[in-house]
């Protein structure tokens, strides 16, 4: 957190803006929803909770919102939707929050180059072991760098796609999505904002 300039708050105050949006939205359909089924339930509170966290996670200078108990959770919370999903077209549309839990818990992990490296300068290891666990930290950097890539690229597609369905254009496209789209434009406005804004997220300090 040493590192915040003007302009890095000024990205994650909108962020937060966002997040805030999208949380209350959540909580809005809640309550509009009262007859939902168990599984939409869960998937409205997992919703506000990531939203809310992500709210929350530019101005946590603590522990509740990374470390392994976070990890676990939004872990759990992708594999919810993956696992409730039935049949392929529910599938692909439960991939979305998906991956977007799991680039929540991908942040909140702790770095495990950083950790390698203040593991070897406090045993103080030999020059030769050091440059051993110089390499392999360079190799976990390029994975987390790799995985960071993966994730913040489909975030984008995603948040695309959910943006662009319920434009006023494709309400009279005649395929079952573009229908879906336009008896629920606010939800899939929601759901891209969400994905654009983890996205962003995915690729700042935080």
């Amino acid at each position: 957190m040493s590192d915040r300039t003007p302009a890095l708050d000024a990205v994650h105050g909108m962020l937060t803006l966002l997040f805030a949006v999208v949380a209350l939205h959540v909580l809005w359909h809640a309550v509009r929803s009262p007859g939902a089924g168990r599984r939409d339930r869960v998937d409205l509170v997992l919703h506000c909770a990531m939203a809310a966290a992500m709210a929350a996670m530019p101005w946590s200078y603590g522990a509740p919102l990374s470390g392994r108990a976070a990890m676990v959770f939004f872990t759990a919370a992708a594999l919810w939707f993956l696992l409730t999903a039935r049949g392929a077209p529910v599938f692909a549309d439960r991939l979305t929050p998906a991956v977007g839990m799991l680039a929540m818990a991908w942040m909140a992990r702790t770095p495990p180059g950083a950790a390698a490296s203040e593991t070897v300068a406090a045993a103080g290891v030999p020059a030769a072991h050091h440059t051993g666990a110089h390499g392999h930290a360079s190799d976990a950097s390029t994975t987390a760098t790799l995985v960071t890539v993966v994730l913040t690229v489909y975030l984008l597609g995603c948040a695309l796609r959910s943006l662009t369905r319920p434009m006023p254009a494709l309400r009279t496209a005649t395929d079952p999505a573009h229908r879906a789209a336009a008896t629920d434009p606010y939800g899939y406005v929601r759901d891209g904002a969400m994905s654009l804004g983890t996205a962003v997220m995915m690729l700042l300090p935080h």
